[in-house]
């Protein structure tokens, strides 16, 4: 128990979690090994040792899901909530009670004291009302005032916070689960594609409904870049009735039962096209694995005979509707946009969309409002802290008055305040003599 009562070790338990967590916002987490293996080869390592192995095995890509830094966190909780019980809740209880001071020697082992003359003790009363101390007064000639004590509760109440929010952690990363899915536009989906979930997390409930993406798009500024893209999606029940509705973009999710959808990506997922006065085909487009110089680029193979002798490559990098079109020995033919058509092998070929896909981040993480609830109970406990707990002592011995008191911080405000009720005491002596 003292060990786990030593500030020492509570202060090193935080750096500890700080720089894992750092580490987690730093190195993407839950990819895939061959993400790691590009990005963190062997030969250099970053820093002279950070490789993919060392990420994998250590758990760097998936700090906050790993046994250790769950128990990292239940380890800082159980000190601070130790250091609660054996030092807090003690110094509370001892800031509680009281004793009164019955001999001037008392006074001079304040910090900040006084004696004075033909002054009365029951003048010093209504000064300390008008300043909001509490007072306890037995005799006629002992007094002791107080204000502040939330100042004393500050401390446990900070505590609480930060264990709620510890226990928050803890509880989203057991039950909570996390999702990815590329859907494009019009097509109806369920949460399947769960790439990282908690030992008790509930994914049930995910099958008794699904979501329809409505329609996906990208806005772009007059220079040509991405400005925002936007998916307006559906909840649909069993029957396919909606129930709810929604445009989501970065920073704007859809929530439905407990479970956050997020806009975090987008591709092309097709094209539809004719030929002559064909029936409309559509065709799926594949990402195309391009330097980062060159952008993101997507492409498929369009067959020109009906017996896949002859064909184009159709490339893409947006959705404003341009589209290259390359033969076969890799020359660039022809440009078409979205709704113009061109020939092509002595076929007329018309472009009739280019079919936008979104990529969603979703999350379930229960603990999320315990989380929260910690960081408001944290920050009543910062605001209480800051209060002081001031206490002022008095003795009345014949014609003599000793004062004298203590804070535990604000010391010079303090040392003020008791300036001036003490110049108060000699103006009503002042005031009574003449």
């Amino acid at each position: 128990m003292p060990v786990l009562t030593d500030l020492r070790l509570a202060i090193a338990l935080f750096l500890i979690i700080a720089l894992f967590s750092i580490s987690g916002t730093v190195i993407e987490q839950d990819q895939s090994v061959s993400f790691y293996r590009t990005n963190y080869p062997e030969h250099p390592a970053l820093f002279g040792f950070l490789t993919w192995k060392v990420i994998l095995i250590i758990g760097l890509n998936r700090v906050y899901h790993t046994w250790w830094f769950t128990a990292l966190l239940i380890l800082f909780g159980s000190s601070l909530s130790a250091c609660t019980f054996t030092r807090q809740l003690p110094a509370l209880k001892a800031a509680q009670r009281w004793k009164y001071y019955e001999e001037p020697r008392q006074f001079q082992k304040l910090a900040l004291s006084a004696e004075l003359d033909t002054v009365a003790l029951n003048s010093l009363t209504p000064l300390l009302q008008n300043r909001r101390y509490k007072i306890f007064q037995d005799k006629d000639n002992i007094l002791y005032a107080r204000k502040g004590i939330v100042g004393r509760i500050g401390p446990i109440i900070v505590h609480i916070g930060i264990v709620t929010i510890l226990v928050g952690g803890i509880w989203g990363s057991m039950t909570g689960f996390t999702a990815q899915e590329k859907i494009a536009s019009g097509d109806r989906f369920q949460v399947e594609n769960i790439i990282n979930a908690g030992p008790w997390a509930n994914t049930k409930h995910l099958k008794d409904w699904s979501l329809h993406v409505n329609r996906f798009w990208i806005d772009y500024t007059p220079s040509g870049s991405i400005d925002q893209f936007y998916s307006d999606m559906s909840v649909l029940d069993h029957d396919g009735k909606e129930i709810d509705r929604k445009t989501i973009f970065v920073n704007q999710p859809l929530r439905y039962r407990g479970v956050t959808f997020y806009q975090a990506d987008w591709g092309i997922s097709g094209v539809r096209f004719q030929f002559n006065n064909s029936p409309v085909f559509q065709l799926p487009m594949a990402a195309l694995n391009t330097g980062p110089q060159q952008g993101r680029l997507w492409g498929t193979w369009l067959p020109t005979k009906p017996d896949l002798s002859e064909g184009v490559s159709l490339i893409v990098k947006d959705l404003q509707g341009m589209i290259l079109i390359y033969d076969s020995k890799g020359q660039l033919i022809n440009t078409v946009r979205a709704g113009m058509a061109t020939e092509i092998n002595g076929t007329n070929l018309k472009i009739l969309e280019i079919i936008g896909s979104t990529g969603l981040q979703i999350k379930s993480d229960p603990g999320i409002p315990i989380v929260y609830g910690g960081f408001a109970i944290l920050m009543a406990g910062v605001v209480m802290s800051y209060f002081s707990h001031s206490q002022i002592w008095a003795l009345q011995k014949g014609d003599r008055l000793y004062v004298g008191g203590k804070t535990n911080r604000a010391q010079v405000a303090f040392e003020k305040e008791v300036l001036e009720i003490l110049n108060g005491l000699n103006t009503q002596s002042t005031a009574a003599v003449g």
